[in-house]
């Protein structure tokens, strides 16, 4: 897909959820992600861990490549990797349409940033919870996106930290609405509508979508507590 038109369509359809794969059942991969497309999913969402920059692995380029013959479904992809510029280019050419990595990881992140786009992906980078906006102010401007991580990454089911809350609303006053904004850790049926109220466009959602049985009702509820700014507090 034209990286135009798919940030078109993202900005379009926000707030939309992006399940997270990594809750998936991977042994009954191809299943899940008919599941998901029969309940209207629209992105999904790719944890790729090294076990060296967070402290689990999850999956590869094998597996990436796997999912893009599976679906035509947009793949947007999250480097937690140490040397995300290794394997930018390789995770294009697997399937990733959208591609972030860690301002952490890349503390100089334009060349990379560079190199994603030419290479027909949207890019941009993602912050740590004790990372503050300020370490990627100056790149907004080569960002498509930005995800802000809601917990520690490496491991699914934590709690949602409310300081991830300060930080979307903080870029989006920084961005206006060009910048597509993520949130990914904790994202679920009580903390989804403070985070699309902060700001969010994606909200990456894991256990709480893969934990029930019936997937479109659950992207569903969802969906409509994301899109009712102000009626979830945390």
């Amino acid at each position: 897909m034209d990286v135009t038109q798919l940030l078109a369509d993202l900005h379009a359809a926000a707030p939309l959820v992006g399940p997270s794969l990594l809750a998936a059942d991977f042994g009954n991969l191809e299943s899940e992600i008919g599941r998901l497309e029969e309940a209207g999913a629209e992105v999904l969402h790719l944890d790729i861990m090294d076990g060296h920059f967070v402290p689990n692995l999850s999956f590869g380029l094998p597996v990436v490549e796997a999912i893009r013959r599976l679906t035509r479904l947009p793949l947007d992809v999250h480097l937690m990797l140490s040397e995300p510029a290794r394997y930018a280019r390789r995770f294009r050419q697997a399937g990733a349409e959208v591609i972030t990595f860690h301002i952490e990881a890349v503390p100089q992140p334009v060349a990379l940033l560079e190199e994603i786009r030419r290479s027909g992906a949207a890019t941009g980078l993602t912050l740590n919870p004790s990372t503050p906006v300020s370490a990627l102010e100056e790149y907004l401007d080569l960002c498509d996106l930005v995800l802000v991580m809601s917990v520690m990454p490496g491991f699914g089911g934590q709690t949602f930290q409310p300081a991830a809350l300060d930080k979307l609303r903080r870029l989006r006053e920084l961005a206006g609405s060009s910048l597509l904004l993520s949130v990914d850790g904790g994202v679920d049926h009580q903390t989804i509508g403070a985070c699309t109220e902060a700001g969010a466009d994606l909200l990456v959602v894991g256990t709480g979508l893969f934990g029930g049985d019936d997937y479109g009702r659950r992207l569903a509820e969802l969906t409509g507590l994301a899109r009712a700014v102000g009626d979830v507090q945390i």
